[in-house]
């Protein structure tokens, strides 16, 4: 069992909502969502009851049919559980409950009972077919679960002390040094070879080689493609198609999701629903255009121009390593030492997208034409990302050097006219500050 930040918001939930609401945990597979409920169950309650749907029998399902008589109800459970739990002080997990969307609805009742708490946990779960048949309860509340973030990676390997290093060196605008930096990279680099996904982490924390942790991570990529499989062949869909293309698509100029790169007959609102599925099942992190940079982003956003990136950045990795001839050991090194003939600019900026969205932020991006005062014609340009903070727009650039040139900011601020009181380009050299810009290494990203 790992440390993991999302126990405080269950606890918060436990404590402020004190019966009156379940708790729906939604996030991919194989991200630990299991795991650190039934933690949470152990430490604070009495006891628990815990119903995998995914290996549930008929008899417990069907027990929901008895939802209008909740006497008749519980009895029934308690009886096929063979256990009872204490009124008040007992939780019921719903594990995998997209697998019985009729326990879901029953959220509704048993809240309103009281007699116990609820925790959800459900991977594809917000996908219409799920729920379309039922009704969803307003006493639900939920929250998503994202991969192993930085700092709770070094906290598995019982490092204590970077991420508190290195949230200092950003608010004092203060640069680490270079032995400091240079220690620290590294390590990070080691977080995007092996990815967040607990099972590699916890290979990792256990000594084990690459080639063991390059294993677990193409299994769960195996798993996504068989889950995807699945979905396409029950709705005619074409997202696993769509998902195997993510390398091919971010290896592309500028990264923008393109068509052709599925079918030269592909159009738009024929991978609307696939794009759509892979987004809500958080297998992957989809960052959209926004054709006027305002900070109602939503607004603007173009659904139909956008970057797709994999949820998890090390299974990224495995996924592009997985053609090469060599041994997973020797990838991996030439990776975590920068020494490897792949373009890692992708890779670099799939991880700050990860590391936005454990961040709660909407991925957006924005490209506009400029024509600067030495150039005769009007040339394209693109800002990474784009967040807001203090109701201004933050422009952020990623780069996998030391690169420091940042035209796009200057054109984009003149075109716009804005206002901008923090700009950053993340880079893999140590924090800096020139022409209002701040530089910033990949690994501060977790402090915006």
């Amino acid at each position: 069992m790992f440390q993991r930040k999302i126990y405080n918001d269950i606890l918060s939930w436990k404590e402020e909502a004190n019966g009156t609401s379940a708790l729906l945990i939604e996030g991919a597979r194989r991200i630990g969502k299991s795991t650190v409920v039934e933690e949470f169950a152990k430490n604070e309650y009495k006891d628990y009851i815990l119903i995998d749907f995914s290996t549930a029998s008929n008899d417990i399902k069907n027990n929901f049919d008895n939802i209008g008589d909740l006497n008749t109800f519980f009895r029934n459970l308690f009886i096929l559980v063979g256990k009872t739990l204490p009124e008040r002080e007992g939780l019921i997990i719903f594990d995998e409950v997209q697998f019985c969307p009729k326990a879901r609805q029953a959220i509704k009742h048993l809240v309103k009972d009281g007699r116990y708490d609820y925790i959800e946990t459900g991977s594809l779960i917000s996908i219409t077919k799920n729920v379309r048949d039922i009704l969803i309860p307003s006493e639900e509340e939920s929250i998503k679960m994202f991969p192993m973030d930085f700092e709770e990676f070094l906290w598995a390997n019982n490092n204590h002390i970077y991420a508190d290093t290195i949230r200092d060196a950003f608010e004092k605008r203060k640069p680490l040094g270079n032995t400091i930096h240079r220690k620290i990279m590294q390590t990070f680099r080691t977080y995007i070879a092996v990815g967040g996904m607990p099972q590699a982490v916890s290979v990792y924390v256990d000594g084990k080689d690459y080639k063991s942790i390059d294993r677990i991570k193409r299994n769960i990529v195996n798993l996504y493609i068989k889950d995807l499989e699945k979905h396409d062949k029950d709705d005619e869909d074409r997202a696993g198609l769509v998902f195997k293309t993510i390398p091919e698509q971010l290896s592309n100029h500028n990264s923008v999701f393109k068509l052709s790169v599925i079918d030269e007959s592909a159009r738009t609102r024929n991978c609307a629903n696939a794009v759509e599925f892979l987004e809500q099942s958080m297998i992957t992190n989809n960052c959209y255009n926004v054709t006027q940079p305002e900070v109602t982003f939503e607004q603007y956003a173009d659904r139909t121009t956008f970057k797709m990136f994999m949820g998890d950045t090390g299974l990224l990795v495995t996924y592009l390593l997985q053609s090469r001839k060599e041994t997973p050991d020797k990838l991996y090194k030439s990776l975590i030492i920068d020494d490897i003939d792949v373009n890692q600019g992708y890779i670099f900026e799939n991880m700050v997208a990860q590391m936005l969205r454990a961040l709660n932020y909407d991925l957006y991006y924005h490209e506009f034409k400029y024509t600067a005062e030495d150039n005769k014609s009007e040339k394209r340009y693109e800002v990474d990302f784009m967040i807001v903070k203090g109701k201004r727009i933050v422009p952020i650039e990623v780069k996998s050097s030391g690169y420091k040139s940042h035209k796009s900011f200057d054109y984009f601020i003149k075109k716009y006219q804005l206002k901008v009181n923090e700009r950053y380009i993340i880079y893999t050299k140590d924090l800096s500050q020139e022409d209002n810009v701040m530089y910033i290494p990949i690994y501060m990203t977790m402090c915006l």
